[in-house]
């Protein structure tokens, strides 16, 4: 079982979709996109995605991306995969 990386479609045009593309090339990460999550406030002021259902954050693409993979790897589900 791989971690769920889930994003927001507004998000993604908020500046994550670079982030959403990275992942999606992870064979070891599933990616998926909705329409909304439901988190429109955080949505409108910061890139997010939600990790395994855990709102993960960045001030950046790049932040976000080291987050999200932090975010895995903390989860004692997943640290024992090699990211």
């Amino acid at each position: 079982m791989n971690p769920l990386v889930e994003f927001c479609v507004s998000n993604l045009a908020m500046g994550a979709q670079s982030v959403y593309e990275a992942l999606e090339k992870d064979p070891n990460v599933e990616v998926l996109e909705y329409g909304c999550l439901s988190f429109c406030t955080r949505c409108s002021e910061s890139l997010y995605a939600v990790v395994e259902g855990d709102i993960v954050e960045g001030a950046t693409p790049e932040e976000l991306l080291k987050n999200i993979y932090e975010a895995i790897d903390n989860n004692p589900m997943f640290s024992a995969y090699d990211f």
